[in-house]
């Protein structure tokens, strides 16, 4: 968690400072270490947590680079793998509730992101199933 918390904050300062190019290679290594350590991270809310600002990030960064169609892949992306993870019964439902938690603050960035930008066929095709597939049940709550 330390690397990735320093790895984010040096992307940070990056992109503050307008060193887009450091800022992506380093929001690119942080989107790395969320990703192989999403499983096996000790605190599931904090594993979410690392892959949606990572993602989130690169899609602001994106925006600043005015490609709108890459900010809204990466917003789609970890959507969808959060929902994927919420519906997955292999994963501990700790992370599945995590992912379940995130979910909400994910589709309030695609929706704010398509208000601001409008429809791309990524947002349109992952808003259309989902807004299609009934919720999620919580599995082993009775």
């Amino acid at each position: 968690m330390e690397h990735w918390k320093r790895t984010i904050e040096r992307a940070n300062r990056c992109f503050m400072l307008g060193e887009l190019v450091d800022a992506r290679e380093a929001y690119l290594q942080a989107l790395a270490l969320a990703q192989v350590l999403f499983e096996r991270w000790a605190d599931a809310d904090e594993a979410v947590a690392a892959c949606v600002i990572s993602h989130h990030n690169l899609a602001d960064l994106h925006l600043r680079l005015n490609q709108p169609e890459e900010s809204a892949e990466y917003l789609c992306t970890i959507h969808q793998r959060l929902l994927q993870t919420m519906q997955d019964p292999r994963l501990a439902p700790a992370l599945r509730e995590a992912a379940l938690r995130q979910s909400s603050k994910t589709y309030v960035e695609l929706l704010n992101f398509i208000s601001e930008h409008g429809k791309y066929p990524r947002t349109h095709r992952l808003l259309h199933i989902d807004a299609a597939s009934p919720a999620p049940l919580h599995h082993g709550v009775h």
